[in-house]
């Protein structure tokens, strides 16, 4: 099994979500996040001063998938959160070692 992290532009997530819905994909969890990257944020005004914004709002969605369908999913992924632009994000993925069902104590592929 696998874990795969992605952290998204938040007006992508709806896009996202689309995507893997259409691929069968139906379990994940979304996080609602702030950080930066390269883009390192920006400075705004407010009430006549200037202020940095150094994390900007992000969102981080989390699925553990079976390996076979890992590939799918991260092309979903990628094209649905592509801009083009700096700040479209990153997906990390990660070995799983076990899942347990808490509700029947399914263990494996079979508690996803």
């Amino acid at each position: 099994m696998t874990k795969l992290e992605a952290v998204i532009q938040p007006s992508k997530l709806d896009a996202v979500k689309d995507a893997l819905l259409e691929i069968g994909i139906d379990g994940l969890t979304v996080f609602e996040v702030r950080g930066h990257g390269r883009q390192k944020g920006h400075t705004e005004f407010y009430r006549g001063r200037e202020y940095s914004v150094d994390l900007l709002p992000k969102v981080k969605i989390e699925l553990v998938l079976k390996d076979e369908r890992v590939d799918e999913v991260v092309r979903a992924v990628l094209t649905a959160a592509h801009t083009g632009k700096i700040g479209d994000g990153k997906i990390f993925l990660s070995r799983i070692d076990e899942a347990i069902r808490i509700r029947n104590e399914e263990r494996g592929a079979d508690a996803l």
